[in-house]
């Protein structure tokens, strides 16, 4: 049972954020475009007031997969950087914390977009 309760926890956790994603494509009138971004600075705001990380210890990959956990990180990197090069930190700090990330996810794009067509919907 130890062994399977982490991924319950991910599952419940990551559901969550995305049930709520999806009430709120379905019964507001705000586009996916504005929720997604309302996840990121609400990760960002909670990330850098220290009330996300007990999430992520919680949750695991259900806390940090989820658009949030990307603005978490953003402000995770903000906060190290700001200690250590002061206010150009704050520049740098969130892009060095999240470079992986960025890194895969235009590598990845690349390489499917060279494989398959892409192109508008007709």
């Amino acid at each position: 049972m130890e062994l399977f309760l982490p991924y319950l926890k991910a599952f419940l956790v990551g559901g969550a954020l995305c049930g709520l994603g999806q009430v709120l494509i379905d019964y507001t009138k705000l586009t996916p475009a504005r929720i997604l971004v309302s996840y990121v600075v609400a990760g960002v705001v909670l990330g850098g007031l220290g009330l996300y990380q007990p999430l992520i210890d919680f949750a695991g990959a259900g806390a940090t997969v989820p658009l949030t956990g990307f603005g978490a990180l953003l402000a995770k990197g903000v906060k190290t950087a700001l200690g250590e090069y002061g206010l150009m930190g704050a520049l740098m700090g969130g892009l060095t914390a999240a470079s992986a990330g960025i890194a895969a996810a235009i590598i990845f794009g690349l390489i499917i977009a060279l494989i398959f067509k892409p192109g508008d919907k007709s």
